[in-house]
């Protein structure tokens, strides 16, 4: 532990379990406290995975409590504007700050096309795009108020940056989330907070689970010619969630403080061709 972040408050969502409960604990480790939501109970309808509990989000704060650090918890879902807009009011009225917001919360959804209902792109937009701009928005004032600037970081993905087949309210949504990084960056550059963009490959988590991969393997027997679209260039095809932590705790230090409006693929190279 080198406490590169020591002194500092970072706010996670999605943080109950996978990549958010990795960006907690590793930010812990550098010497965070932190402010986290996570919907833990039911996701939307058309997600195959099972949804992550108040006891998963239990499990993360005392995971950051082992570290050494305060977590201020809740379990609130981040389409919910005011909900989180609470959470941030609380956690900073509790730890006195906030320098840093990761919007991790997402879903994703493998299904053909034809076969994507209304509900389901609205669903997946709601969470994936609305979900973030309304974590940015909770929080980014309050890194304004601080007068020390900080540093936003949202979780893309592989596709925010090429596409993912059969999953076309997916990529959009992150497609849309890695401009929205942009975005925001030029415009809160003048109050010295960088904000970029992570875009994650396959990675070892509850949301790669129930019966992702196979619904997409039958996807491409239909379509093989899609079978190699985000073939890596490494011989690891799958990340753990602690190597998407951190390449964000580094977005989140100060070794990063000349990044801001950038596209990080941790992809094992997927994206490149």
């Amino acid at each position: 532990m080198s406490g590169r972040l020591a002194g500092k408050v970072a706010f996670i969502t999605g943080a109950a379990r996978g990549q958010g409960r990795a960006h907690a604990v590793r930010m812990a480790s550098e010497g965070a406290d932190i402010i986290a939501v996570d919907i833990a109970g039911k996701l939307p309808s058309c997600v195959r995975y099972d949804s992550a509990t108040p006891e998963d989000l239990a499990e993360t704060v005392r995971l950051v409590e082992a570290a050494g650090r305060q977590m201020m918890a809740s379990a609130t879902d981040i389409r919910d504007f005011d909900g989180l807009r609470q959470a941030v009011e609380d956690g900073v009225a509790a730890l006195g700050r906030l320098d840093i917001i990761v919007a991790n919360a997402g879903i994703t959804a493998p299904q053909a096309w034809n076969e994507i209902t209304p509900e389901s792109f609205r669903d997946v937009m709601d969470v994936n795009v609305t979900g973030t701009w309304n974590t940015v928005m909770a929080g980014a004032q309050k890194i304004i108020d601080g007068g020390r600037g900080g540093s936003i970081i949202l979780i893309s993905s592989a596709a925010g940056m090429k596409m993912q087949p059969f999953m076309v309210h997916y990529t959009a949504s992150k497609h849309a989330v890695t401009g929205m990084a942009r975005a925001f960056a030029a415009e809160l550059g003048m109050h010295s907070i960088r904000v970029n963009s992570v875009h994650p490959g396959p990675v070892n988590t509850a949301m790669g689970g129930g019966d992702m991969v196979g619904a997409l393997a039958n996807f491409t027997e239909t379509s093989p010619h899609l079978a190699n679209t985000l073939t890596p260039f490494l011989p690891n095809w799958v990340a753990e969630p602690e190597d998407i932590a951190d390449a964000v705790c580094w977005l989140a230090s100060e070794e990063s403080r000349n990044i801001t409006a950038a596209a990080i693929p941790i992809d094992q190279g997927s994206t490149q061709y």
